[in-house]
């Protein structure tokens, strides 16, 4: 027996502790665009598991023609996630021949991952990232993190005047935004945004993404 694969019980277990940032519950398949964003966050992120076939109120109804629902998931999940997803799909065998898919997902090493809804057009992408039980879209500062940790280079900057400012508002205040830092320190909004970025790749700022707007604050040391 293949200790990855999980039975009933272990899948009563896992449901039990609810969504969170490694685990997410769909009914369905019918709007796979939700369940392959929730794909794309989890490789961006930490890594999870998808349940399909699983309530939000953590029902276990499961699926009745499994096979139909695979099919279309790695579809989609070939088609429209660049570059190319590791992940594995198992199942667990319900009472009256339904089923519950089980998609794996680790952490990637070629992060940042992105959906291309349409392959005509390559340009029109977005990243996804994992922010408790949501996935959230990707800001570009989000996705300009997710390379620059892949790269593993030392960063280096220089501590000047708009750092300083950058600093002391930290000091007194829990967090920052981009548009607040470039209004704060006189600077354009490209050169803010590279500097919170360049800060969270020195591990100096820690990065809160949302859908609404990023928070930077400074890193706690552990």
């Amino acid at each position: 027996m293949n200790p990855s694969v999980m039975d009933y019980q272990a899948l009563k277990n896992l449901v039990k502790r609810g969504e969170g940032s490694n685990l997410e519950f769909k009914l369905k398949t019918n709007h796979p665009e939700k369940i392959i964003r929730g794909v794309v966050a989890f490789a961006n992120t930490n890594g999870g598991i998808m349940l399909i076939g699983v309530a939000d109120d953590k029902s276990i109804p499961g699926l009745k023609y499994a096979d139909e629902d695979e099919y279309l998931l790695v579809r989609a999940i070939n088609k429209y996630c660049f570059p190319r997803i590791s992940y594995t799909i198992e199942r667990v065998q319900l009472y009256d021949e339904r089923e519950v898919l089980v998609i794996r997902v680790p952490r990637s090493p070629t992060r940042p991952h992105y959906i291309i809804p349409d392959p005509a057009n390559p340009d029109d992408k977005k990243a996804y990232v994992r922010v408790g039980d949501k996935s959230v879209q990707a800001s570009r500062e989000v996705r300009e993190i997710l390379k620059g940790e892949q790269a593993e280079r030392n960063i280096r900057f220089s501590y000047g005047e708009k750092e300083r400012m950058l600093m002391q508002h930290l000091g007194e205040h829990n967090s920052i935004t981009v548009d607040l830092f470039a209004s704060i320190a006189g600077i354009s909004r490209r050169i803010a945004s590279r500097t919170l970025v360049l800060l969270v790749l020195a591990n100096v700022l820690e990065i809160h993404p949302s859908d609404v707007v990023d928070r930077y604050t400074t890193r706690v040391l552990q």
